[in-house]
């Protein structure tokens, strides 16, 4: 027998007994789930990342943006992004995105799908650094033409939902309904931010309509319902990014939810 035949089965055998001994002594997880947040725990990471840990939510959210678009260029970005935004932390995440998808030399517009009134917080603060960055807004809340809004999304390479994240339950409301309606018919490839805006984070049950995408970039770890009821369906292929939030941190909370 050849000398590299003979190590190749070698090897083979070896892996074979590491299987079997881990297998029968209970070592071997069977379980291809990976571990997932509920939504209670998805909030509490963010909170104790700001209260225990010194970090600011301006952070995570930089963080979060940043590393979507950066997952983004790895799938590859082929002509104009449309960002549709609700008003949110998820919003929040979409005007980061936007900011560094401009930075880098893309065409890109965010889609704003509420009254810029009713911004808050970091995702207000996130704003009001994008209207000063020159890039491209449509306002289907009220004031751009809704002709204009489906030129936008027909014409997209790629189509991002950033409208609403793992605190949401429950139908979209107009006019988030209407846009993740015509997204859903657009042949662009489709991106979701943290979760499919529609999509229960914890059941899993798909609202109607809920935004049906190629690609999931979710925060810190896989959210429960991806793997429950209608969400695999809608989740595509599910990206677990980190957003800076400490191993610790993350560990604990794991270990609180699953029980592991």
């Amino acid at each position: 027998m050849p000398g590299k035949v003979r190590v190749e089965v070698a090897d083979f055998l070896s892996r074979g007994l590491c299987f079997c001994f881990n297998f029968f002594t209970g070592r071997l997880d069977m379980n291809p789930t990976p571990p997932t947040l509920n939504r209670m725990a998805s909030r509490d990471v963010d909170r104790r990342a700001i209260s225990d840990y010194g970090m600011t939510g301006l952070v995570l959210m930089e963080n979060a943006g940043r590393g979507v678009v950066d997952k983004l260029e790895e799938l590859g970005v082929d002509g104009p992004v449309v960002i549709a935004c609700g008003k949110g932390n998820n919003a929040g995440d979409g005007f980061v995105m936007a900011r560094h998808l401009d930075l880098r030399g893309y065409s890109v517009c965010v889609l704003l799908c509420c009254d810029p009134q009713s911004l808050v917080g970091d995702a207000q603060a996130n704003y009001q650094i994008l209207i000063k960055s020159d890039v491209a807004f449509e306002n289907c809340f009220h004031s751009s033409p809704r002709e204009r809004v489906y030129e936008r999304l027909r014409n997209a390479a790629w189509l991002v939902d950033a409208l609403l994240g793992t605190g949401s339950s429950g139908a979209p409301r107009a006019p988030l309904n209407e846009v993740i309606e015509i997204m859903n018919q657009a042949e662009a490839r489709k991106l979701a931010v943290d979760v499919p805006s529609g999509l229960d984070c914890e059941t899993g049950r798909a609202s109607e309509p809920t935004f049906c995408t190629d690609h999931t970039c979710t925060f810190v770890a896989a959210k429960s319902g991806f793997y429950l009821e209608q969400g695999p369906e809608m989740t595509g292929a599910v990206h677990v990014l980190d957003i800076g939030v400490p191993r610790r941190l993350v560990e604990e909370v794991l270990a609180k939810t699953t029980g592991r």
